[in-house]
């Protein structure tokens, strides 16, 4: 997920992994011109970790299993999404907590890359994945005041929950959007995608960061949106 260099020649790595979570370690000579193409940011690889105590920060041996950098040279989206997922991995979850199933979405997720078509689509997907997992997941089943399923055209800011237009009232200036994007109805048009990161936004920023402590959602992630929106 992320590299910065340690003394001289090492680099301290934090990388996802899918039975022990985000994990650090030392990478010895990982600064060096042989080691530093492999460790690119999303690349994937094989490590094996080794420490005299668990909780030490201990090192890695890692081999290459498939790097990514070839992948978003020539795609500014592409690009902007891939920082955006590893920035927002090392930004909201916890040393060595486990999320297996956001580990197989993300690798899902970033296979994509190269299919321009599908990539935003599939980036809001894992967006909304990860806010699951971390808690603050969307139900957009049903309205929050009505109880119906159908008009559904908003978003508490508050609960997460969706509102019909009956039920917004003269609540609604202060809701969120519910594209239809988010309902998986419709076209996934990128203006469509690009509302639906507003909104999801809105919960990485005062929900997730606020259980942060107010730590800043990465700046990666406005560089995707608008690179998206540069795309209308």
């Amino acid at each position: 997920m992320a590299v910065r260099r340690h003394g001289e020649s090492s680099a301290i790595i934090d990388v996802f992994t899918e039975s022990q979570g985000k994990h650090s370690g030392i990478v010895r000579g990982g600064a060096s011109r042989k080691m530093g193409p492999m460790l690119q940011v999303g690349a994937q690889l094989d490590v094996v970790w080794r420490a005299r105590l668990q909780d030490h920060m201990g090192s890695f041996t890692p081999e290459l299993i498939r790097s990514r950098a070839g992948l978003v040279l020539d795609s500014r989206i592409a690009l902007a999404g891939l920082s955006t997922v590893c920035a927002l991995l090392g930004f909201s979850l916890g040393e060595r907590e486990v999320y297996s199933a956001l580990y197989r979405r993300t690798i899902a997720t970033l296979d994509l890359l190269e299919d321009k078509d599908l990539w935003p689509l599939a980036y809001l997907r894992w967006e909304l994945a990860l806010l699951e997992d971390l808690g603050f997941g969307l139900d957009l089943s049903t309205c929050a005041v009505t109880g119906q399923t159908d008009n559904l055209m908003y978003v508490s800011p508050k609960s997460g929950r969706a509102v019909s237009k009956q039920g917004a009232g003269d609540w609604a200036d202060r809701l969120l959007p519910l594209p239809e994007v988010l309902l998986q109805k419709g076209d996934a048009s990128d203006a469509e995608i690009i509302l639906a990161l507003q909104t999801t936004g809105h919960f990485l920023t005062h929900h997730l960061a606020s259980q942060l402590g107010q730590k800043p959602v990465p700046e990666a992630r406005a560089r995707l949106l608008r690179a998206l929106s540069r795309n209308l």
